[in-house]
């Protein structure tokens, strides 16, 4: 019976860490063991960013709506809070929208959440 080699499997492996590794600098985008660890760093990069890029775009909602309040003579912790007694449930991100994009209607907002103070 012919003895089974891995060279196929192991070609196949390197090429896909190879391929990954494409445009990365120096030797790491040609060597395989260093592609490799530079593959795997780049996952590790790429999972903290993903993380990070929810409380980014939190951070800029909320930056959005604080000068938005501050424009309408409000601040951000009590605009949130009237809107909740309020019961108007706008999450932060179409709040930030509504603040960029119709300055009229965020003022009937923070009118409703003064009212519900």
């Amino acid at each position: 019976m012919a003895r089974i080699k891995g060279a196929v499997t192991t070609r196949a492996r390197r090429k896909k860490v190879l391929k990954a590794a494409k445009g990365y600098w120096g030797a790491k985008s040609r060597h395989f063991k260093m592609a490799k660890q530079q593959v795997m760093k780049s996952g590790n990069y790429a999972f903290t960013g993903r993380k990070l890029k929810k409380r980014d775009f939190r951070r800029l909602w909320i930056t959005r709506i604080s000068a938005a309040c501050k424009a309408n003579g409000m601040n951000y912790s009590t605009f949130m809070n009237g809107l909740k007694k309020a019961g108007v449930d706008l999450n932060r991100k179409m709040l930030s929208e509504i603040a960029v994009a119709d300055k009229e209607a965020f003022a009937a907002l923070v009118a409703t959440a003064k009212a519900a103070l």
